[in-house]
This record gives C-alpha cells, sequence and structure tokens, in this order.
C-alpha cells in the first residue's frame, strides 16, 4: 500500500480522503492556494504545500504546480477528490508520464467520458438505452435547431464536455432556441473551454437514478446499487438518498447490468457513476458516466457499509475489490443534504461572509457531517460555496428521514445567509415524504416550500413575538440578579407604569416587511395584537427549544439565532425572521429604483445593450458571472440605460454599482 499520497483538492472531500487515509496507515499532503493557507485540510494533513493565488485557475488547476508539489514531497499518488482536475485527462497522463499513481480510471476512460456525444456514442454501441437526441459533430445552429424541432419541444441543450449543470439550458418553444443556445454555449466554453453542444429530448417527470460501480484491474467489476438525486436546483443536486424509493430488485438489477456494461465498455478502473434518467413506466436511459467520487458517496457507503475511499486506495495500488456482488447488500436508508452558503428565496444566488456562529448536530451512528470549514472561516468568492454534506442513517426510509429532518433544525449556522431552512421545509413536504420524486421537484412544489403567503402571520408572527418575548425575559433576570436592587421594578421585563397597564412593542421583519407586534402582559400569557388580529401566547424557552401555547394550540419548534437573526423550525415547516432594532441614526433613502449593485464579486460577462437604449421591462442589461453562475441583470420597468460602469471583462466587487437606469414616467 502506498506510504504517502497528495490529495489535489480541497474542502470537506480533502477531509474526507484524509481521514480514511489516516485509518489506513497513509500519510497525506494536502495542497492550499492564498484563500486556503488557514483551512481545515491543510491542518488535518500531515503536510500541506502551498500552490498560488487564491483563484483556481492560478492554483488548484495548475497541473505542473501539483505535480511539482506531489514530487517535492515524495507522494507516490495522487487523489483528485472531485472537481478540480479530477476528469483531466492531460492531468491523469501527466501523472503516468511522472511515475506517480492517479488515483481514478485510466486516461482512456477519462478522454471517452469526457464528451458527451462520444460517449453516448459508445454506449449506444454497447446496448445501454439512450434517451433520443442529437449528438453529432455538425454544430451549425440550424442542424442543431432542426434536430429540436424534429424531437419536438422541450428539449434540452447540453454542453459536451459538462457536468454540474453548466452550459444546460431547457428550451420549451422553437422561438426560445436561439438565445438558449447562445447562452449555453457562452456558459459552456467559459466553463470548460468547449462549446459544442448536444439535443436531447426533454422528459417532464422523469427521475435521477444513478448507479455506483466499481472496477478493478483484474477485470472484476459490481455495482453498489442506487441512489435517487432528483431532487435538485440549477440541474445541481440538493437532497440524494439511497437506496432509490420504490425500486423493484428486476429494475436493480437492469441498472446495475446496464451500468456495468456502460463501465466495462471503456475498460474503466476504480470508482465510478453511471446517471440514468428514469421514467414513469420504468424505462431508463443513459445521461453521463462520471469517472469520479461524487459527492453524494457517502449516503452508499451507509446503506452498503463499505468506504468507497479505502477501496478507491487498494485499487489503485492493483488489488482486487474487496467484495463480489454476491456480498454486497443494503442495510437501511440514508439521505444527504447539501448546506450551501446561498439565498433560495433569490434564486439560490450564492452568499460570501465569514461562519461567526457554527453548531453542527452530534454526530454518531445516524448522523454523520462531511465539512471542511470550522468557525471562524470565510466562504469566499473563489470557491463553490458548499458548507458541509449532513448524512443521516436509519433502518427504513421514514425513520431516516425523520432523523434529517431533526438534524437539519439543529444545524446551526450564523454570519451567512444559508439554505437550512429551505432544506427543512423541503425534507419536511408532504410530496417529498411520500417519495414522490421528479427531477421538477422544486419548481412544482415552489410555492409550498417557499411559504410566502399572508395568511401565516396569524400562526407564525405570535410564536416569533414570544420567543424575543422569553429571551428578553431571560436576559432581564440574569441582569436582574446582578443588580444591587433585584425587585426594584426598573428590572421588570416588560416595562412598569404606575398607574397604567404594562405594554410593550416587538417590531419582527419577516418576508421582507415589518409587523409591530404590541404586548401587554397578563400574569402568565400575553396578549398580542397585530395587523388588527389578536392571540393570547403562553410558553417556555429552554436552550433552543420553544414550547408554546396560542389561542389554546401547543406547538414545539427549535429556533437557531445568530444576532438578530432566527431560524425557527416547526415540525411541518420552517420559517426566519429578524427582531428590528430602535433606528438611532440617519436613514439613507437614496437607494432605489435606477441603482444597480452587483450582487457579489465576479466578471462583467457582457453588456446586452448599448448605453442610452431604450428597454422594455425584463429586458437583459448586463450579465455578470460569480461563483460558477451567471446571473443576469434585468430592467425593473420600462426605461432607459443612462450608462455603464463596467465593460465585459472587467472584474467587479460586490456592492459595486453596475449601471445607471431612468425608469419611464
Amino acid at each position: 500500500m502506498f506510504k504517502k499520497i497528495l490529495i489535489a483538492n480541497r474542502g470537506e472531500i480533502s477531509c474526507r480522503v484524509i481521514k480514511t487515509a489516516k485509518k489506513m496507515g497513509i500519510r497525506t499532503v494536502a495542497v492550499y492556494s492564498d484563500a486556503d493557507r488557514n483551512a481545515l485540510h491543510t491542518s488535518l494533513a500531515d503536510e500541506a504545500v502551498h500552490i498560488g493565488p487564491a483563484p483556481a485557475a492560478e492554483s488548484y488547476l495548475v497541473i505542473d504546480k501539483i505535480i511539482e508539489a506531489a514530487k517535492k514531497t515524495g507522494a507516490e499518488a495522487i487523489h483528485p477528490g472531485y472537481g478540480f482536475l479530477s476528469e483531466n485527462a492531460d492531468f491523469c497522463r501527466r501523472c503516468a508520464e511522472e511515475g506517480i499513481v492517479f488515483i481514478g480510471p485510466p486516461t482512456g476512460a477519462i478522454e471517452a467520458m469526457g464528451s458527451k456525444s462520444a460517449a453516448k456514442q459508445i454506449m449506444e454501441k454497447a446496448g445501454v438505452p439512450l434517451v433520443p437526441g442529437y449528438h453529432g459533430e455538425d454544430q451549425d445552429e440550424a442542424i442543431l435547431k432542426k434536430a429540436a424541432d424534429d424531437m419536438g419541444y422541450p428539449v434540452l441543450l447540453k454542453a459536451a464536455a459538462g457536468g454540474g449543470g453548466k452550459g444546460m439550458r431547457q428550451v420549451w418553444s422553437s422561438d426560445e432556441f436561439s438565445a438558449a443556445l447562445a447562452a449555453a454555449k457562452r456558459e459552456s466554453k467559459k466553463s470548460f473551454n468547449d462549446d459544442k453542444m448536444l439535443v436531447e429530448k426533454y422528459l417532464t417527470g422523469p427521475r435521477h437514478v444513478e448507479i455506483q460501480v466499481f472496477c478493478d484491474s483484474h477485470g472484476n467489476a459490481v455495482h453498489l446499487f442506487e441512489r435517487d438525486c432528483s431532487v435538485q436546483r440549477r440541474h445541481q443536486k440538493v437532497i440524494e438518498e439511497a437506496p432509490a424509493p420504490g425500486m423493484t430488485e428486476e429494475l436493480r438489477a437492469a441498472m446495475g447490468e446496464a451500468a456495468i456494461k456502460a463501465a466495462q465498455a471503456i475498460d474503466y478502473v476504480g470508482a465510478g457513476t453511471v446517471e440514468f434518467l428514469l421514467d414513469s413506466d420504468g424505462s431508463f436511459y443513459f445521461m453521463e458516466m462520471n469517472t469520479r467520487l461524487q459527492v453524494e458517496h457517502p449516503v452508499t457507503e451507509l446503506i452498503s457499509g463499505q468506504d468507497l475511499v479505502s477501496w478507491q486506495l487498494k485499487v489503485a495500488n492493483g488489488e482486487t475489490l474487496p467484495c463480489k456482488q454476491e456480498d454486497l447488500q443494503i442495510r437501511g436508508h440514508a439521505f444527504e443534504a447539501r448546506v450551501y452558503a446561498e439565498d433560495p428565496d433569490n434564486n439560490f444566488l450564492p452568499q460570501t461572509g465569514v461562519l461567526r456562529f457554527l453548531k453542527e448536530p452530534e454526530q454518531g451512528d445516524h448522523i454523520r457531517v462531511d465539512t471542511g470549514v470550522v468557525e471562524g472561516d470565510e466562504i469566499s468568492v473563489y470557491y463553490d460555496p458548499m458548507i458541509a454534506k449532513l448524512i443521516t442513517w436509519d433502518e427504513n426510509r421514514d425513520r431516516a428521514l425523520k432523523r434529517l429532518q431533526n438534524a437539519l433544525a439543529q444545524y446551526n449556522i450564523g454570519g451567512v445567509v444559508t439554505n437550512l431552512p429551505f432544506l427543512y421545509n423541503l425534507a419536511a413536504h408532504p410530496a417529498f415524504e411520500n417519495a414522490e420524486l421528479t427531477t421538477g421537484f422544486i419548481e412544482q412544489h415552489n410555492d409550498e416550500l417557499f411559504k410566502d403567503n399572508d395568511e401565516d402571520i396569524s400562526q407564525l408572527l405570535p410564536l416569533a413575538a414570544l420567543y424575543a418575548l422569553l429571551e428578553q425575559a431571560e436576559q432581564q433576570r440574569a441582569q436582574a440578579e446582578k443588580s444591587s436592587e433585584p425587585d426594584s421594578p426598573w428590572n421588570t421585563p416588560f416595562g412598569w407604569r404606575s398607574s397604567l397597564p404594562a405594554y410593550c412593542h416587538v417590531d419582527v421583519r419577516w418576508q421582507e416587511h415589518e409587523h409591530r407586534v404590541t404586548v401587554e402582559p397578563m400574569g402568565e400569557q400575553f396578549k398580542l395584537s397585530f395587523e388588527g388580529q389578536s392571540a393570547l401566547v403562553s410558553g417556555s424557552l429552554q436552550d433552543s427549544r420553544l414550547s408554546a401555547i396560542v389561542d389554546g394550540h401547543r406547538v414545539t419548534a427549535t429556533v437557531s439565532k445568530f444576532g438578530d437573526d432566527y431560524h425557527v423550525y416547526l415540525a411541518d415547516r420552517a420559517f426566519s425572521f429578524s427582531l428590528v432594532q430602535p433606528d438611532t441614526g440617519e436613514m439613507d433613502d437614496s437607494a432605489g429604483a435606477g441603482n444597480f449593485a452587483a450582487p457579489m464579486n465576479g466578471t462583467i460577462v457582457a453588456c446586452s445593450v448599448e448605453a442610452g437604449a431604450e428597454v422594455k421591462k425584463g429586458a437583459t442589461l448586463m450579465i455578470m458571472e460569480a461563483m460558477k453562475m451567471e446571473h443576469t441583470i434585468t430592467a425593473p420597468a420600462d426605461g432607459k440605460v443612462v450608462s455603464f460602469f463596467f465593460n465585459a471583462g472587467d472584474l467587479v466587487d460586490g456592492g459595486a454599482q453596475l449601471l445607471e437606469f431612468e425608469v419611464t414616467e
């Protein structure tokens, strides 16, 4: 076995590989950029080598620097993780030339699957079922559009060299085709330096089911069952689970056999994932094969009892697979939720900032957290904003899902906006609980998942106000105990008046609106008045657990907070609110229509109109790229672009004004 390996990656995947290597007695070398100088993976590894500036293109993606670090430290093998250079055939070839073992498939297998169009042709010859589509070399727009017209809409445009939802667009009608093609090609060129496109029939209600395969250099191949990854946003997975709900043994065997056939068709070695679209009638179609370990591999580990990184290291060392197919069995059910610094209420826009507070759920036999960050770390603009993967396991799906819901409610993060409340709402949604899964799940249940309903005020505003009041009472009691006169009326929690009833106000910001709640203490209860309504509430607060009675209805909730921001997790949903503090300064009302601020640091891709142009509401004005996503700046109303402050190719700081816009009166 190897004595020392280098991990050519960062964050949680680097930490994940290091943990298995340590168990196997293998020394590890981490690499890091300027932004990751104090990152967790650098301290977990036995050695760490600096490889350059923060941008990945100048550090983690520079093959020469990775090879130099491996040779300098005497690493015998390189584990590429996933992303970055993990599916780069040139990197794999270079490792071989330098006498360094690449812990992954051979160069030929990476090249075969690196082009989606070539992969489709290989799979077709191997007898693996394919989605109808155009996978040809001729990229003339007229040819691509004719293929789409002949197939019938909707169709899906996909980057031939792509992955992770980059360079992908759904096209619902013929007149949308040209604009969608231009956007997909532009994004593909930027992400993969290749704008070749595939056109495929878009299945409107499929599931995304993938098979984990493993092959060794001795001709052995197995599959470790399936994962359902249907719940996605922007074609990127949100919650995965294994095994796939409703999977019959016959279908599992058929998909597993097809996946192994796909791997053997390219002489595969190592861990790979064959992704399929599963239609409602039980038919399935090959999408692509990822020639690496997947982000969601932990759910497979938990239901199979196998350490897939350990398998990778053994196979790369020339050993045979640890198990035969008949030795592998499914045990229980597992979920994985990807915890991101992103704003689901703003089209899942990535967020940056410092993790000023971080409290993970307690780990054990049923809960696992794979992460590469600690409290105080910065989520920067340079890399993917994933904070952690939360994985739960239990004997069946219902119990594993309940553990996921509870763990999400116990996961507390402060300092950056995260998707935790959204993940909770998704995991608690009745359709998700009933495993009614499709790749359009989030769009289909958008209204319920985002819970933007005015009628919720009567239910949720009292809970927010009650929590604030109970927290205030605790703070006041603690202050009174330290006072020389603890029984003074000035230490009364909710205000004191000599001849009038005591009352106070709680100002709550919820769903971007401020709500004033008037509070009248009535013994052990509070009478709340708000928005023309009233409620009688009481309750208790113990740590983060709120027990409340609202108009005779008892509910319990878990509450996490950071500063003035609160997340409340009920049995069937989560919501967020903040407390509005008194304004003691001057408000700046200068911001308004016509001011366009960059959402974060990024690069201007294009200015879509000329300065001085008259535009209609919704027209695209500018396209910006940040954190591996394109962001389209559109006109908020009919008006005129007075001037652009940046040009295509310019770097901009978050908050910078991008353009000046005048609204037509």
